[in-house]
């Protein structure tokens, strides 16, 4: 199982918040995070359950003033499942009993968690633990635990406990405890009979329901065990005690099968009727564990990508395959749910989704485009909150907020806690309208992939067009250089929200928002130039679009300002070059770690506004986005120059001014270093391939996973290093291996075909699946070639 399973050995307090989230077991439903069952949630365990789309609001009384924040609701914990002797009276828990060996392995390939760990009670007898745990994949209300206890030397009265913890509270943040995280009203809990034992609470804002019953059963080798079964209710925790007699050398299983439901779900009478019949009749854990594997054999048969050689890369690349997969599945695509940033495996971000879908869905759509479909209608869902979002601000068309939840409002504080200095600063992160230009991207890219004209006539263009209206009523044409000006915007760096000597926040003219913007422009005034007539006029009529906004649009795609400083830099924002350097040896000699330099400053009085440093990438946005070619065209059609240099000089030049606060800005140097220094892109893609692995940022990937990192590891593997170009009308292979890599082996989706490709130095091999829609051109560096449906072509990369 060498590269499929992800193992911790030895029980490590300190570490098991890290822990709970890369093991976080999830259908795209709902997840729980890798918390053991007889755990509670303390300093050391976290035991949460998400539901995708699940939020609620809840308002905190601070310094006089009202701060209102949604959050992805903590639910009820259906793992709590322990046990004790008869002449014990305390329950068995890990945080009183360190175990004498312990190992707890994620399964990848099965989508399963195990422990196994010896241990000694309270009362001094020795037991072996063996426990495993699914969320099931086509079953989307049910999980289930197998529970394996060995007495190593006791026999007599053994009591396992089952129950449902309703109690529960939001508190995974330490940040964010000083805030209310009371959501949830308990409804009813009980017992109900058949080892039935069941809790129902609800949001107390959103008003949602969510229902689980939980079932319990005991066997010996496969023999049911006939024992006491006593209730046990208190303060929304119900329970089952279920006492038998056990001898000392034997083996008892306990199979705890739940079923979880909410109000929102379709085809069912009522929450809890639904859960408590499901439980009942659900299958046995070794059914339900079969099936589980099966359909995730299939999905791995998909959406694997192997590499060599592996050098521990193999492993960490499945492990951020199994997070995205689970992450967002099929089960997501009725919940009208977005694709959180900090996935389902934690409260950090409070579950919003942000524009961290513009690194998850490139290789979701590759795989999975029905998903990326589903997101982006959640996206369209909400376009009438952001054509209120901008009336309210004084603009035309559609602002999507930085942060969404629920509904589509803007959910972004206006105050957030710097940890380093103990102070609630202002936050001014919802200037960040470039994230309306990363949800016009992913509409067009995934609209290139997929050739899905419905979508892009019936959702997708009126999106375009409206976050097009945006930044039209952005832009301001600036009479001394007679170009147009898009002021009081934040970046991506987020470092910079305003400028040293100006009260107001905001800066103006930040480069990679402008150059989006240009594109958005242009690809639209291309797009009305070469679709049909009858479908522009039914666009048109239906948006109320005018040839002049078009013509504006034009206007602006040759005069956007894009400031510059130096040789041909492109400055991230207007006045750029103007600020001082920053002193970066002397601030790595004073401090450990210098990624959040925001936090370090103000806490010593001062603001990264003055300085030219760079939270993550800004500037590489654009080369992140825009390949080369398309970049020279914009650029040169603005009238600036554009070199076969341009790019390597600008990487070089914000590189060396970034701190990587943002574990995505590894990923994205390291995908625009790909063609200029491999040797160093590549070592920068390990650090972001690993980042939550390692848990580089000090203690965040305990409060949930980076998605949008770990979607971007695979982005590069697929784009970058196999070289797969989709912004064609056929699919072109240009690979560009690093030197540690001489073999990948991957499969693609492309406008209802699967391929499969091997790439190693010298040959790129392409076989087309049988069951397309026919014949395929591809493009090999070049070289196109026709593949029938069930063959295969071999390109020698030697003679292109």
């Amino acid at each position: 199982m060498k590269d499929w399973e992800l193992v911790y050995e030895g029980f490590d307090p300190a570490e098991e918040g890290l822990r709970e989230a890369m093991c976080t077991l999830s259908n795209g439903y709902f997840a729980t995070r890798g918390a053991a069952e007889e755990s509670v949630a303390d300093e050391i365990h976290y035991p949460g359950t998400y539901i995708a789309g699940g939020f609620n609001r809840a308002d905190t009384q601070i310094d006089g003033r009202t701060i209102t924040n949604e959050d992805l609701v903590n639910c009820p914990n259906w793992l709590p499942l322990t046990f004790r002797t008869g002449d014990d009276r305390d329950w068995f828990d890990l945080s009183g009993e360190a175990p004498h060996t312990y190992r707890q392995a994620l399964n990848l390939k099965t989508a399963t968690l195990t422990r196994e760990m010896s241990v000694t009670d309270r009362a001094g007898h020795r037991f072996v633990l063996r426990s495993s745990r699914l969320v099931h994949i086509s079953k989307p209300h049910l999980a289930a635990i197998r529970y394996e206890i060995t007495s190593r030397d006791w026999s007599g009265p053994l009591t396992i406990r089952s129950g449902l913890d309703g109690s529960v509270v939001n508190s995974g943040v330490p940040r964010y405890r000083d805030l209310n995280g009371q959501h949830l009203e308990l409804v009813d809990s009980g017992t109900a009979g058949d080892g039935l034992v069941f809790v129902k609470v609800r949001t107390r804002q959103s008003r949602v329901e969510i229902a689980l019953c939980a079932r319990t059963r005991l066997f010996r080798d496969d023999a049911p065990i006939h024992s006491v079964a006593v209730p046990i209710e208190s303060d929304g925790f119900v329970a089952t005690d279920l006492t038998f007699d056990m001898r000392s050398g034997e083996t008892v299983r306990v199979e705890k099968i739940v079923a979880l439901y909410t109000s929102r779900d379709a085809a069912i009478t009522e929450s809890a009727t639904e859960a408590r019949a499901t439980a009942l009749r659900a299958d046995s854990f070794a059914d339900l564990e079969s099936e589980h594997r099966r359909v995730w054999s299939g999905t791995w048969r998909r959406v694997d990508i192997e590499i060599q050689p592996a050098d521990g890369v193999q492993l960490s690349l499945r492990v951020s395959l199994f997070h995205l997969f689970q992450t967002l599945s099929r089960n997501t695509i009725d919940l009208d749910a977005g694709a959180p940033a900090r996935g389902l495996h934690g409260e950090a971000y409070r579950g919003h989704i942000f524009w961290d879908e513009v690194f998850i869905l490139p290789s979701l759509t590759g795989k999975r485009p029905f998903i990326t479909r589903s997101l982006l209608l959640y996206r369209y869902r909400r376009l009438g909150v952001a054509r209120r979002l901008a009336a309210d601000a004084g603009f035309r068309g559609a602002m999507y907020p930085w942060q969404s939840g629920s509904n589509g409002e803007e959910e972004s504080q206006r105050l957030h806690l710097n940890p380093k200095s103990g102070r609630w600063i202002p936050d001014n992160s919802s200037l960040q309208r470039h994230v309306n230009l990363a949800i016009a991207y992913n509409v067009w890219r995934y609209f290139r992939i997929t050739d899905d004209h419905d979508f892009l006539r019936l959702y997708g263009i009126e999106m375009l067009v409206e976050i097009a209206r945006l930044f039209d009523s952005l832009t301001t044409p600036n009479e001394t250089t007679q170009r147009f000006d898009i002021k009081q915007v934040m970046g991506p760096d987020e470092y910079h929200d305003g400028y040293p000597d100006r009260d107001e926040p905001g800066i103006d003219n930040n480069a990679y928002t402008n150059v989006m913007a240009v594109w958005l422009f242009a690809t639209l005034v291309q797009w009305f130039e070469e679709a049909p007539p009858a479908v522009v006029a039914d666009v048109s009529a239906r948006l109320d679009l005018h040839g002049e906004e078009i013509a504006r649009w034009a206007d602006y795609s040759e005069r956007m300002s894009i400031p510059f400083h130096d040789d041909r830099i492109i400055s991230q924002f207007e006045g750029y070059g103007d600020l001082e350097e920053f002193d970066w040896e002397g601030y790595r000699r004073k401090y450990d770690d210098i990624q959040r330099l925001d936090r370090i400053l103000d806490a010593e009085g001062d603001t990264p506004n003055r300085y030219k440093l760079s939270k993550q990438a800004d500037v590489c946005m654009i080369f992140y986005l825009l390949p080369e070619r398309q970049l020279a065209s914009l650029l040169t059609g603005l009238g600036y120059q554009f070199d076969d240099d341009f790019v390597r000089r600008n990487v070089e030049y914000y590189l060396a001014r970034t701190s990587h606060g943002s574990t995505l800005s590894s990923i994205v140097h390291a995908a625009v270093l790909a063609p200029i220094d491999s040797d160093r892109g590549w070592a920068l893609f390990r650090s972001g391939l690993t980042s939550d692995l390692d848990d580089v940022q000090g203690g965040t990937t305990r409060e949930g996973i980076h998605l949008g990192s770990m979607a971007g590891a695979i982005d590069i593997v697929e784009h970058r290093y196999a070289g797969l170009d989709l912004a064609n009308d056929i699919l072109h292979v240009n690979p560009r291996l690093p030197t540690a890599i001489s073999q990948l082996r991957l499969r693609q989706q492309f406008r209802g075909r699967w391929y499969e490709l091997t790439i190693s130095d010298d040959q790129v091999e392409i076989a087309l699946e049988p069951d397309g829609p026919g014949p395929a051109s591809v493009s090999v560096m070049g070289r196109e070639c026709i593949i029938e449906p069930g063959s295969t072509v071999h390109v020698d990369l030697r003679s292109s």
